[in-house]
C-alpha cells in the first residue's frame, strides 16, 4: 500500500493557496493510489523547538551515550524522521517568506537532516540515507520567480530544497511554484482562477 506524508506549513488555514493546491494534490494522488494512506503533519499547529545544545550533543553521539536530556531533545526529531522515512512519497506545501522558507519549516528540516539517520559519512564520503522516495514541494509566493522573470534571482527557496533534500539522498524532486498570489490579494484575479493555472502541473506531479 502506497503512503504519502503531507507536510503543511502555512498558518493561513482555509485561506492558504499552498494548502488548497496541496489538498488538490492529495485528492489526485489518492485517485491514482487506490487504498493509499495519507498522513498529514501540520507544522502551523506543531510546537517545534529549535535545535539546541542537548539536541546537538545527542545527535552527534551514540545512543549508549545518551542522557535523559539528550533523549528528550531528540524525541520529536525521531518522530519526524520515522514519518519521513516511512513514507513512499512526501508532499510539502509552503508559502515563501522573504524569498526563503518559513522558520517553522526550517526547524522541521533541521530535525530530519540528522547524522546517521538521513545522511552519513563513510569511506566514499557523503551518503544520503533517505533516497528512493518521491518528494513534491508546492510553493506559493506573492511575486513570480520563474526562470526568465525579473525576480528569478530572488528565489532562494526552490534552490534550497534541491540542495538540502539532495543532501539526504532525494533525487526525485518536483517543485510547483505558484507565484503571483499578490494578484489575488489585490483583487486582480479571483482565487479559483489563480489556482486553476497550476492544477495541471499539480495533477502531473500527483500522477507520477
Amino acid at each position: 500500500m502506497a503512503t504519502l506524508l503531507k507536510i503543511d506549513v502555512s498558518p493561513r488555514g482555509d485561506h492558504s493557496i499552498s494548502r488548497k493546491l496541496g489538498n488538490h494534490f492529495a485528492t489526485e494522488w489518492q485517485s491514482n493510489h487506490v487504498g493509499g494512506e495519507i498522513t498529514t503533519r501540520d507544522l502551523a499547529t506543531t510546537k517545534i523547538p529549535y535545535v539546541d545544545l542537548p539536541w546537538i550533543a545527542g545527535a552527534f553521539s551514540t545512543p549508549d551515550q545518551h542522557t535523559s536530556e539528550h533523549k528528550a531533545a531528540l524525541k520529536l526529531s525521531d518522530e519526524f524522521i520515522a514519518e519521513f522515512l516511512g513514507a513512499d512519497e512526501v508532499l510539502i506545501t509552503t508559502p515563501m517568506y522573504n524569498f526563503g522558507i518559513p522558520a517553522v519549516l526550517k526547524a522541521w528540516i533541521d530535525h530530519i537532516v540528522r547524522l546517521n539517520k538521513t545522511f552519513a559519512f563513510g569511506p566514499e564520503g557523503l551518503k544520503g540515507l533517505a533516497g528512493g522516495k518521491k518528494v513534491t514541494v508546492i510553493i506559493a509566493s506573492g511575486s513570480e520567480y520563474t526562470a526568465g522573470s525579473p525576480m528569478e534571482s530572488y528565489n532562494l527557496e526552490g534552490p534550497y530544497f534541491r540542495v538540502v533534500l539532495g543532501f539526504i539522498g532525494i533525487t526525485d524532486l518536483t517543485i510547483v511554484h505558484a507565484g503571483g498570489t499578490n494578484q489575488v490579494a489585490q483583487g486582480k484575479v479571483t482565487e479559483p482562477v489563480f489556482i486553476e493555472k497550476f492544477i495541471h502541473e499539480v495533477d502531473l506531479a500527483a500522477s507520477k
